[in-house]
């Protein structure tokens, strides 16, 4: 779905629904450390809890007709909540979401987020867990990650690769839970491909009694992301005292686990019943947090309305996929099947750093016999590559995805991918990938928007800093 999309459904909101190649975004957000983490669970038939929905090859006839099930669910458990505040509703990733609220422009929701705090509603994303004693080899097969050695708690940011070929079938979050156990979310735009990817990838992994590995997909969970730098004094107001996460302790790339306290109908404080998971990161740019919490008895509506009270207007406000869109943009963050998807690979996409040193020099992964040769680059005698994901900062009118690169002797080297206005820097700024050697910051090449060349000139990403809470500032010497 293009931007141009994105902000036509907010002028009209009527819904639309986008291809599934068009669905996608990346979760670019991070998870981590916490005293107050579950205690690992131990590999047995006997781990299966009602919060989550298992699928094992135990009964994989019935796991497919649940998957099936699940990829038709069209509304979050904040739907109403939605709708009740003034969202403007379009279908994104196969589920109806806001994609900005009455009242509130685009810029405006955009720069809310970056001075004071937005909450999004992210609850369509897929949320898995990878668990048993062959969890960490088969997501070091699927992805170029090293997971086995993580510290648990700790997140990153990953791609799960085609065999053969090393294209992206969806870029995800990993979080290392526990000994044998490993939190995942993949996009929902892919959910279908997703979902079957994995179902091949795993089959041979599980065994008839399911002790080795078990892959599950929590349903019934709210997932919303608190962006924005009051993000952390709004939260620490709603979390449970007795649970003792303090946030300013919780750094970027950590997660914490504490009950979320909410207001019910008659107006009296309760607390969830389980401990929400909360990620300290996002897909803004912003300090910020990513929150998945149980909502399977309506807890996810009481919750924000907790959250907006709480913080009050000139703290707290909604924001839907519009600001989300143009946030990402500016913090230089893919959007799954516009920025990458199947037929690029990471090196190629510029993800390059997520792949460590020693996943190179073993390989092991989908793809490694492809994607480590294109590490090398052909001056040092590798395969590199013939094309690599850019940053730009236009002139002129906005150049959106599609458009066509050229150099100033009128060669075409390239392709948009994203583009928009930065509301943060005042000018139209873009992702997209031109020729390998034309990716150096300051690059001057033309891109052409309505017949017309436009100057774009190669920007280092992110477009705009990033600010994310990593530690205390140290004090003026």
């Amino acid at each position: 779905m293009t931007r141009s999309r994105l902000v036509a459904a907010a002028r009209t909101a009527r819904p639309f629904l986008a291809s599934p190649a068009r669905q996608g975004r990346s979760l670019a957000s991070v998870a981590g450390l916490s005293s107050t983490a579950p205690a690992p669970r131990t590999a047995g038939a006997s781990q299966l809890h009602n919060n989550h929905r298992l699928y094992s090859s135990a009964s994989r006839a019935n796991w497919k007709e649940k998957l099936a099930a699940f990829s038709k669910q069209d509304k979050t458990p904040l739907y109403d909540f939605h709708v009740a505040h003034g969202g403007k509703m379009v279908i994104f990733g196969g589920h109806h979401m806001p994609v900005q609220y009455a009242g509130q422009s685009l810029a405006e929701s955009h720069h809310f987020t970056r001075t004071h705090a937005s909450l999004f509603d992210v609850s369509h994303m897929v949320q898995h867990r990878f668990t048993g004693p062959k969890a960490a080899a088969f997501l070091e097969t699927v992805t170029p990650s090293s997971v086995a050695d993580m510290e648990l708690n700790t997140s990153k940011l990953s791609t799960f690769l085609h065999p053969g070929t090393g294209g992206i079938v969806d870029d995800t979050m990993i979080t290392r839970l526990g000994e044998h156990e490993y939190a995942v979310v993949s996009n929902a735009g892919t959910r279908e491909k997703i979902f079957a990817y994995l179902t091949e990838h795993t089959a041979a992994l599980q065994n008839p009694e399911g002790t080795d590995f078990w892959w599950e997909v929590l349903e019934g969970y709210g997932l919303v992301a608190l962006q924005g730098p009051q993000s952390a004094e709004i939260l620490q107001e709603v979390l449970d005292p007795a649970d003792g996460l303090d946030l300013s302790t919780l750094y970027f790339g950590n997660t914490g686990f504490a009950r979320l306290r909410y207001q019910d109908g008659q107006g009296q404080w309760q607390s969830t019943p389980e401990k929400a998971m909360i990620s300290r990161g996002g897909y803004t740019g912003e300090d910020g947090f990513e929150i998945s919490f149980k909502s399977t008895n309506g807890e996810a509506g009481p919750i924000a309305e907790t959250l907006l009270k709480v913080a009050g207007p000139e703290r707290l406000q909604l924001a839907g996929l519009g600001p989300r869109d143009s946030l990402r943009l500016e913090a230089g963050m893919c959007l799954y099947g516009h920025d990458i998807d199947d037929t690029t690979t990471p090196v190629e996409g510029s993800l390059s750093w997520i792949i460590p040193k020693e996943r190179r020099t073993k390989g092991g992964f989908h793809g490694a016999e492809v994607i480590n040769k294109q590490l090398v680059p052909k001056s040092k005698g590798g395969a590199g590559i013939e094309r690599r994901r850019v940053g730009f900062v236009i002139s002129g009118a906005p150049a959106r995805e599609g458009a066509e690169i050229f150099t100033k002797d009128g060669e075409k080297v390239g392709v948009i991918t994203s583009g928009s206005p930065s509301p943060t820097l005042g000018k139209n700024i873009a992702m997209g990938y031109v020729k390998e050697g034309l990716h150096k910051s300051g690059t001057e090449l033309d891109v052409v928007v309505r017949g017309k060349k436009r100057g774009a000139v190669v920007s280092k990403m992110p477009l705009v800093p990033s600010k994310y809470f990593k530690g205390p500032t140290p004090a003026p010497a």
